[in-house]
């Protein structure tokens, strides 16, 4: 698949950008944009710079809370747009912390986010798509079949709605406070580059020092291996790359990840070497312990054959089982032994802690009820 493919692929699952009563939401639009979009209202740049500031740096949901634009204008405002929120269905808090949130949209699909608080740092998964296209057996989400693709209006909600619940706008906390969330990982419902158009334009603002300003370094984007889509996301973005991997050779791969088909190990490894990355930095690989699937000593060897000369870490994921699935998890100590190979081999190989198992908040463990057949045409 070229990406002109992708991007087709991207344009006919289109989010839809109003609400219930017509109203077009200013999330997820460039500055210049949004200047753009107020000037058809005689609503001038410098309060277009206003508005902007509101939303990302302070974090309201309504115009009225804009104390610095004229009384009108705000009224002009809250008739025509919106700046809120996604619709809180469930929030499930984990014994380990981890909250977990399944958000409704404007058209009443739904996605989930997870915010996972560690001693030094506090991570949340993102989610692209409503639903996923690509199967992977392994993963619970795969289950689903994709609905449509998340506008960027939507991935920028996820983010700002943990910021509100865990009151990280500007005046929440003093500044010298610890920011309780850092990170973000787009490893939560679908494929990111299957949506990279409006992935692009939320992480740009998310990234944006006078938008969410949340450093590139911070940002992790995960995906199976859309190959033509690599390059393009390293040149545009620069983002972390994470490799969801998870087997050391095309037969085993192709069956369990059936995107492998489409682009094979050795396409995807030369699009991880030809990432830019500084000294510092390295691609993530993701590899998920299946029992007696992929865990074997030999497959830890072949793994090292594979990703030898590519600047890696390799995150070694126990299996987070859900209802209906067919694997189970290696055991602890084959996980052990497989991350012992690796790791004699000099390369980094954690073992990844599961957090909010018990919530179904865990890697590959996120679905929503969302249906296919309840999208309408815009």
């Amino acid at each position: 698949m070229s990406e002109k493919s992708v991007e087709k692929h991207e344009r006919v699952f289109a989010a839809p950008d109003k609400d219930q009563a017509g109203r077009r939401t200013l999330i997820g639009h460039s500055l210049d944009e949004l200047k753009d979009i107020l000037q058809d209202y005689q609503i001038p740049n410098f309060r277009a710079k206003q508005v902007w500031h509101w939303m990302y740096h302070r974090g309201v949901k309504t115009f009225d809370e804009m104390a610095n634009l004229p009384k009108d204008m705000r009224a002009r405002l809250t008739e025509n747009f919106t700046i809120g929120r996604p619709e809180v269905v469930t929030e499930q808090k984990s014994t380990d912390g981890t909250m977990k949130w399944l958000l409704k949209m404007d058209d009443g699909q739904m996605v989930e986010a997870v915010f996972i608080p560690e001693d030094t740092r506090g991570t949340l998964c993102v989610s692209s798509q409503v639903g996923c296209t690509l199967t992977c057996k392994f993963c619970h989400t795969g289950t689903q079949k994709l609905v449509r693709n998340l506008g960027a209006h939507e991935i920028l909600q996820q983010v700002m709605h943990a910021r509100d619940v865990l009151k990280e706008w500007a005046g929440d906390k003093a500044e010298n406070d610890k920011r309780d969330f850092s990170n973000i990982v787009l490893m939560g419902m679908g494929e990111p580059l299957y949506n990279y158009q409006n992935i692009a334009k939320a992480l740009k603002i998310c990234m944006d020092e006078n938008g969410l300003s949340i450093s590139k370094r911070r940002i992790t984007l995960s995906t199976s291996g859309v190959v033509p889509m690599i390059e393009k996301c390293g040149e545009e973005l620069n983002v972390n790359l994470a490799i969801s991997l998870h087997a050391s050779d095309d037969e085993l791969r192709s069956d369990i990840m059936p995107i492998n088909k489409k682009y094979p190990l050795a396409e995807l490894m030369q699009a991880c070497r030809n990432y830019p990355l500084d000294a510092k930095r390295r691609i993530t690989f993701e590899y998920v312990m299946l029992a007696g699937v992929n865990d074997s000593d030999e497959q830890a060897r072949d793994l090292i054959t594979l990703i030898g000369d590519i600047p890696a870490k390799v995150n070694i994921i126990p299996f987070n089982p859900w209802p209906g699935v067919e694997y189970e998890c290696s055991s602890r100590n084959r996980i052990h032994a497989f991350a012992n190979i690796l790791k004699n081999a000099g390369m980094d190989a954690p073992i990844r802690k599961t957090r909010g198992e018990d919530i179904l908040a865990a890697c590959g463990q996120l679905k929503s009820a969302s249906k296919r057949d309840k999208v309408t045409s815009k």
